[in-house]
């Protein structure tokens, strides 16, 4: 097997599994693990994965994107706590853009249900969670679902979303750097996402840690646009302060 060879094979297992572990991976395609070492070293700098202690887990690009089905499975606990403190950021907000995602679905499930909301979203699941909320209107936008997220876009969710002046949204992303902004594979899911930030108030990041320093294909926000990011503890206490000189404050839950 060729470098380019098990590279490709490293990847390939990466977005199979979520992640791979060095050993396994040094195991599995025969090699010393110094060589998986500097393999990953250099999908890294080609911005395919993402090194950890250990091991590695795929970057989403304009050509690969996790499933909805499989976020579910992915550090759930930390996504609650993260969705826990989201939601304790409502304040006295009316209307609320709840974003696709798993994340952002946990945000709508952790919202107070003893009092009026209207609730605005892209997300199927969401929708679905809430529908039967006495306290809750929600608002499910119309147009093409994506079979990964089961979400909607293109222009008649824009059109749809761009009638309404929201008092919250919350809104994920596939990445967030300081010098890029927000980010995301899908230019249909970007415009959507760009959309519900022109039309809200207020606006609040969630999202893991890992997806800090990621930057994906479509910019849809600046950091400078959110009031708050809100993420795991995994986020070193530095780089939360650099981020917090652009404006928001950040959250580690």
């Amino acid at each position: 097997m060729s470098a380019e060879e098990r590279q490709r094979e490293i990847v390939a297992a990466a977005r199979r599994a979520g992640s791979v572990d060095v050993a396994e991976l040094a195991a599995e395609l025969g090699v010393a693990k110094e060589t998986v070492r500097r393999d990953l070293r250099l999908l890294e700098d080609h911005g395919l994965v993402r090194r950890t202690h250990g091991g590695a887990y795929p970057v989403e690009s304009a050509g690969f994107e996790t499933t909805l089905a499989f976020r579910t499975t992915m550090h759930v606990p930390e996504k609650r706590r993260i969705a826990t403190a989201a939601a304790g950021l409502l304040g006295d907000a009316e209307t609320v853009f709840i974003d696709e995602g798993f994340t952002p679905q946990l945000i709508a499930e952790a919202l107070p249900k003893d009092r009026p909301l209207t609730i605005v979203t892209t997300s199927l699941a969401t929708a679905g969670a809430l529908a039967e909320e006495e306290k809750f209107t929600v608002l499910l936008l119309g147009g093409r679902v994506r079979g990964g997220t089961l979400a909607t876009v293109d222009h008649w969710t824009v059109h749809m979303l761009s009638g309404f002046v929201i008092d919250l949204a919350y809104l994920g992303a596939n990445g967030i750097s300081r010098e890029h902004g927000l980010t995301t594979p899908d230019p249909a899911v970007s415009e959507v996402k760009a959309q519900a930030v022109r039309v809200s108030r207020r606006r609040i990041f969630v999202g893991m840690h890992t997806k800090f320093a990621a930057v994906s294909f479509c910019r849809f926000a600046a950091v400078s646009d959110f009031e708050a990011l809100v993420t795991s503890t995994g986020l070193p206490s530095a780089e939360a302060h650099r981020y917090q000189l652009l404006g928001p404050q950040v959250i580690r839950a």
